[in-house]
Formats: C-alpha cells, structure tokens, sequence
C-alpha cells in the first residue's frame, strides 16, 4: 500500500496559473511561488467582490480518537466529488503547523487519494506565512522588553505582562522561562513564557481581519500588559503596529494549491481549534465564495471546538452564513467511544456502537441549534460491516439527517460521490436558519455557561478565584460584549480527556480567561490544557528524512 506521501510525489500536477485559470483568476492576479502555488493579490479582491457569493459548506467530526476520523481528507474529496459532479467548487482550509507535524498529529495535506499537492511544501515552510507571524508576535515582545530597559515612560508592571513569545514547533521546555538574565544592559530580569504559533493572537488576527486596514486595528488593540495603575498597555502604545503589519504584508494574501484532481484550494491561516478559534481566514473564505458555486471549509477537532468556534466567533463577525454541515465519524470511532480497545476495533460489535454513538448524537443536536442542516458521513474502513453502517444510518435519519459512505481515501473524488449527492440535495432542499448560540449582549458568565451547558452537556461552570476575578476585570474594561473563544480538550465533551461518549454529571473548570482584544474574543482555559505542546515519547520526527536527491520521506 502506498503512502500518503508516496502518492503526492507521484501526482501529476497542473501549473497553478493553470488552476486558476478554472476560477478567473488571471496570471497578474498571482503571485507565484513556484510553479505550484501562488498568493491571491489585492487586485483579484477588488475584482471580484461584488460577486455573488457561493453556498458554504462546513466539514466538521466527532470527537477525535487514536481510531481515526479523516475531516480534511473528507473536505478534500467532498470538494473533489463536487468537481466530479460539475460543480464550480473551491475548498478553504487551514495551513499545517509544524508542531504536529513532527510530534504526533502529522500534517494537514489530507489523505491517500484524497490530498492537496504540493503535500511536502505545505507541511513544512510553504509561503512562509507562519514564519511571518511567528516574527511579527517576537517583535512585539522585543519592543515590549527595550521599552522597560529603556526608562518604562509607560510605567509598565512587569509582574502583569500578558504578551508571550511564540515559535510554531512543540517544545514543552519553554512553556515557563526567565529572560534578562546576565548584565544589566542585558535586559530587566522577569518570568516569560512562550506559546506555540498557531496560539498566538497575530495568528487569531490575521485569519479574521478583512484587509491591511482592519489588521492594522486590531493589532493596534492588542493588550501587552498593564501600568502600575492597573490600566491596559497596547501595542499601539508602544508604537509597534506600522513594523508588525510590514511583516505580516504578504501572509495577508491567501495562497491558492491544489488537490490531486485539480480542484482549486485556498489554504490560509491556522489556529488550533483547542487552543484557538480554530478556522481558515475570513479573506480565504470570502475569496473562495466569490470565484465558486460552493465552497468547502472545515474547522478544527471535533464540533465541541472548531464548529462551534466557526459558528460563534468567525461567521459572527464576518457576516458568513454556513448552509449545510458535514459531520465526520467512523464506525471504529464510534466503537472507541463505546469502550472497545484500539486493538479490537476490526470486530464487529453492535453494542459498542450503540454505547459509542451517542457522541454523533450530541454533535448533530449541537449543530441542529445554530439552525443548520447536517449531512453525516462515515469515513469507510475495511473491517467495517453492513450491520454497522445500517445502524448508523438509521440512527441518522431517525435525528432528520443525510447520510452517505465516504471513500474517499481509497478512490478519491469518485468515492466521494454519493457524500456529494446527499450534500447537493441537502443545498437545495434544507434550508439554513443559521444563528449564533448566544447573543453579543450576554455576559461572559452566561456566554461560558451556554457553551458548556448547551454544546458539551455540562451541569455548570466552576471558576479557580484568579479566573472569577479576571472576567471581571475584562468586563469592567468594556470587552463584555465579545464572543468567548474557549479552550479545552479535543477528546472529550467535557474537560477531561478520558471522559468519552457523551459525558453527564460534570463540571467545566475555568482556570485562568484573558482578553484578545485584537482578535475579538474572550478566551476561557479549561482543564489541563496547553498553550505550548509538548514532544510524544516517539515523535513524528524521528521518521522524517531527505535524501540526495532532495526527496522527503516519512511525512504523513
């Protein structure tokens, strides 16, 4: 069996001026980087956006497990099957952050026949637009530090310094750590941290501002510390905006690949959904609607987080509205969920599913109350059996929803066709009644308490005395009215990681809530989660290599 890998090596790409071509876009509307892929100019923007917009369409999963679900190779050959179809379809899909790519999550390119190309250039630098971020947020803390070494003309209390220093890779040892160690003109002594680059708020505000204009705004109200008078210092203040927004020019621009089968794809942006809001850019989506008649997106893990997140925080403030959403399971999956052990997980077990399922059915009533309709969709795998795909289906209809085999992985576009059917009929006969689950005005409380209650099942919320104190705080400081961006673990509905199914009788624990107030939102940490991720025991990196020839192995 080939690899991943080994079947993107072996595609047969079209020259990306030739990709875009299919959409309208013209040559001087590329900037190329290569032959393979390209950014999307202003220019094309101000062509086309009094266009008509598209249908959206958004690939969301159950919660993840080591079974397996597959939402970005079920993106990609939905989007594909679409194309088959005669479909002018688009996809909108987050870029790879190296962190999982060399711990343990892997890339992000999809999978099997079911890819965006070029696979080993998107997983690794690609256009360097994290490598821009990863600068513009260490500039930031770099000019926050000199201001302090240089006489602190803005009184900054250097025990209440909100703004970490990022780099996009796993390293757990710099989650906590001293800086200005040494001489004095080495730099005032104080705790830093640093967090991966998919968490900073650049990467929140580049994915949701509109234009140079809009990310210049909200880089200006990020909130670096506070005075010693206890008021908020920004990055406005200490004249960081203009240098910033010079870095970030060009990751601004969408970047246009595409799959195996030439479908069009914008990846752009890449937030971690446990961590972040975790969503594609607002300017890749709002492009994608303007070239195609659909378009495919996804948001990150399960929909307890990237949906929900999309649903609450990007369309809220881009003014998008979703008209169908994919939901992603396997049968494997499901049995996980039930309790069967990975290693027994090819046995047919009808009870183990019935346990299992009920984490489907948590994430199709949550989706049900934005008012969207859902498709669900199986991720097909060989051990899988006819009495287990009876079930669920039946189980899915009984709930008011679609339901289709993908097999995507295995042929493609082609084996995405019965999905793309069951979406089709979904666009034209189920309509959209898309709203937010809690409204601008309720307070931060209340927001918490409905996503705990309302989308993970929670009998409540509880605060550690530090978080109580800060929503106040936030509130006080007139950010009340902000959507919350909560992060927890992508294995459980609740906020412990071993708590699978559909868990009840729990509590959420909000340990620490901080404002970004240039991306927008509120963030709530929950749990044991973690800014900056850590190396498993046997990294991904271990089998990545590059031969003479230049060729890269081991990716996946």
């Amino acid at each position: 069996m080939k690899t991943d890998i080994q079947i993107a090596q072996e595609a047969r790409m079209k020259q990306i001026k030739e990709v875009g071509t299919a959409y309208g876009i013209n040559e001087d509307e590329l900037e190329l980087y290569g032959k393979y892929k390209a950014k999307l100019t202003d220019e094309l923007w101000n062509r086309i956006k009094e266009n008509p917009d598209g249908r959206l369409v958004l690939v969301t999963a159950i919660n993840p497990t080591p079974a397996g679900e597959g939402k970005t190779t079920t993106s990609i050959g939905l989007a594909d099957a679409l194309s088959r179809l005669g479909k002018k379809t688009m996809l909108a899909l987050r870029e790879p952050s190296l962190g999982p790519c060399f711990g343990i999550k892997g890339g992000a390119a999809g999978g099997g026949y079911a890819q965006v190309v070029p696979m080993e250039d998107l997983n690794l630098h690609f256009t360097g637009d994290f490598h821009a971020i990863t600068s513009a947020n260490n500039l930031l803390a770099a000019l926050l530090d000199n201001h302090i070494q240089q006489g602190n003309a803005l009184q900054i209390d250097t025990r209440q310094i909100l703004w970490k220093r990022c780099m996009d890779m796993n390293d757990r040892a710099l989650r906590n750590i001293v800086v200005g160690l040494g001489a004095k003109a080495d730099g005032v002594v104080r705790e830093d941290h640093f967090v991966i680059t998919v968490a900073s708020e650049i990467m929140a505000i580049l994915c949701l501002a509109d234009n140079m204009e809009d990310l210049k705004e909200r880089l200006g109200r990020i909130i670096v510390a506070y005075n010693y008078a206890g008021e908020p210092v920004t990055a406005k203040q200490l004249n960081a905006v203009g240098a910033m927004a010079a870095l970030l020019k060009d990751a601004m621009k969408p970047n246009l690949i595409q799959t195996l089968e030439h479908t069009g794809a914008l990846v752009h942006g890449g937030p971690f959904a446990n961590i972040a809001h975790g969503c594609n850019s607002v300017r890749a989506t709002k492009t994608a609607l303007k070239l195609a008649d659909i378009v495919v997106t996804e948001a990150g893990f399960g929909a307890d987080l990237g949906a929900e997140k999309f649903l609450d925080i990007k369309c809220r403030m881009a003014g998008l509205k979703p008209d169908a959403v994919v939901l992603v399971a396997t049968v494997r999956a499901l049995k996980y969920n039930g309790g069967v052990q990975k290693t027994e997980l090819g046995e047919e077990n009808l009870e183990a599913l019935k346990r299992g399922i009920v984490n489907l059915e948590k994430h199709i009533e949550n989706i049900q109350k934005y008012g969207v309709p859902v498709v669900v969709t199986l991720n097909s795998f060989t051990s899988d059996t006819k009495a287990e795909y009876e079930f669920i289906e039946s189980f899915c209809e009984e709930r008011g929803c679609e339901f289709a085999l993908s097999e995507v992985w295995a042929k493609g576009g082609e084996g995405g066709e019965a999905l793309a059917g069951k979406v089709l009929e979904t666009l034209e006969n189920k309509e959209s009644h898309y709203a937010p689950i809690y409204p601008d005005e309720m307070g931060l409380k209340e927001k918490i308490h409905t996503i705990a209650a309302e989308i993970y099942g929670a009998d409540g919320v509880s605060y550690a005395p530090a978080a109580a104190k800060a929503v106040a705080r936030i509130e006080e400081m007139g950010f009340g009215g902000m959507p919350v961006c909560m992060a927890k673990t992508q294995y459980s509905l609740s906020d412990d990681q071993n708590k699978l199914g559909r868990p009840a009788g729990f509590t959420i624990n909000v340990r620490d809530v901080y404002v970004s107030a240039g991306a927008g939102f509120v963030v709530a940490l929950t749990g044991a989660i973690m800014t900056m991720p850590g190396l498993p025991k046997k990294p991904a990196a271990d089998g990545i290599d590059v031969n003479e020839e230049g060729k890269i192995t081991g990716l996946f």
